[in-house]
This record gives structure tokens, C-alpha cells and sequence, in this order.
């Protein structure tokens, strides 16, 4: 089986959701193997997209979907952001003295092409932006196993079975003094290992992420 063509996770309604969409996209494009100028220019869309749909309103619980695709057939990354927000949002031609305003813009002018979608399922809309890639690999970088120690939020980790993507990573000791690394996953309970315990990662090393440090039990 291939790997996958996509990265789907959640955010909550939080400013730091803007970082950590950023690093999600940083590790599934560094894994495609697409240009640093795309990736610059992908982080920015992206951070618009997410930003606008943070700022709609919406219920408390609801969640900000994100959607990353590579289509190397058409030389294209696919960025899909959805939110349970009604309208659709249009460019906006603020003044020289407005400092807002401009984020729509910023995403037509970097974008290949933009649009917005209703849900299919549920409640809301996908704003959707496409990037040209000419350097995207049909097939990424293979997997490799590295400590647990040396996990990274962003890869994707191989689990009961399949892969889940590491939201978090932290170190934490144990009643007879033993590292153990917990990560957080996008699906399913956090892991918790021992730091040296090797596991499978897709391209290790994407993110310049701190290591799990040692943290006294509260």
C-alpha cells in the first residue's frame, strides 16, 4: 500500500492553533519533498485560511477542520480549511491607513486558485486554496525508526497498526526514575513509551522541534 496523499487533523478555537497548523503542513509538505518557496508560500495561506475560520461564529465546541493534500499529478498542494460558520467570505479592499483586511488578498495573490465550498456533511464551509508544486514527490520519503526520544510534533508515527500524526510531545518520570515520552495523537489515546524505545516515523527530522526533556511528575 502507498502512502497517503493527505493530512486531515482538528483545531480547537485557540490562537495557537495558527503554530501548529503551520507545523502539521511543515512536516507533510517536507515529507512530499515540495520546494522551500512553496512551503513558504503554503504557510502563509494557510495561516490566513485558519485564521479567518477562527474568527468566525460559531458555537464554543466547534472545531476548525484542516484538510492538506498533494495531487502530483497536477503539480498542485491542496490546502482545505472548514468551519461550522455560515456566509461565504469575500476580498476585501481596505484603505492605506487599515492595518486588516488583507488576508484574503494575500491568499489570491499566492494561490494558483481559491474558492469556497459548502460541507457535504454537516453544518458550514471549506474555504480551499491550491498551490503550483512542480517538485512534489509521487511517492515520499520512506519511513525509519528513531527513540522515542526523538519524536517530533507534526510526523507521523507508525501505532497499533496504522499511522497517527504526534500533536505533542513531553517527557515524563516514572516512580523509579525511568524517561518516558508521552505523545499526543490526532486519533485515539496518548502513547507513552520509554524514552529509548524505537519507533517508525516518516522522515525523521522534518521539524526543528526540541527533543522530550525530563519533567518532574506534579
Amino acid at each position: 500500500m502507498g502512502e497517503p496523499n493527505e493530512v486531515t487533523f482538528r483545531l480547537t478555537r485557540r490562537r495557537s492553533s495558527v503554530p501548529r497548523a503551520r507545523a502539521m503542513l511543515h512536516a507533510a509538505l517536507g515529507d512530499w519533498s515540495v520546494g522551500q518557496d512553496v512551503l513558504d508560500d503554503s504557510e502563509l495561506v494557510l495561516s490566513e485560511l485558519v485564521t479567518n475560520a477562527l474568527r468566525v461564529r460559531v458555537p464554543g465546541d466547534r472545531q476548525v477542520g484542516v484538510r492538506i493534500l498533494r495531487l502530483p499529478h497536477e503539480h498542485l498542494v491542496r490546502l482545505e480549511v472548514s468551519d461550522a460558520g455560515s456566509g461565504k467570505p469575500e476580498i476585501q479592499h481596505p484603505g492605506e491607513n487599515e492595518t486588516g483586511g488583507r488576508g484574503l488578498m494575500l491568499v489570491e495573490a499566492l494561490a494558483h486558485r481559491w474558492g469556497v465550498e459548502e460541507r457535504a456533511c454537516g453544518i458550514g464551509k471549506t474555504v480551499w486554496a491550491e498551490l503550483k508544486a512542480t517538485a512534489v514527490a509521487s511517492d515520499p520519503a520512506p519511513p525509519t525508526e528513531v527513540p522515542a526520544a526523538m519524536i517530533l510534533p507534526g510526523q507521523c508515527v507508525r501505532v497499533w497498526g496504522s499511522w497517527r500524526t504526534a500533536l505533542g510531545v513531553r517527557g515524563d518520570l516514572d516512580a523509579d526514575g525511568a524517561l518516558h515520552v508521552v505523545i499526543e495523537l490526532d486519533k485515539g489515546p496518548a502513547l507513552r513509551v520509554r524514552s529509548r524505545e524505537t519507533l517508525t516515523v516518516r522522515k525523521a527530522g522534518t521539524l526543528a522541534a526540541p527533543r522530550a526533556t525530563e519533567t518532574t511528575p506534579g
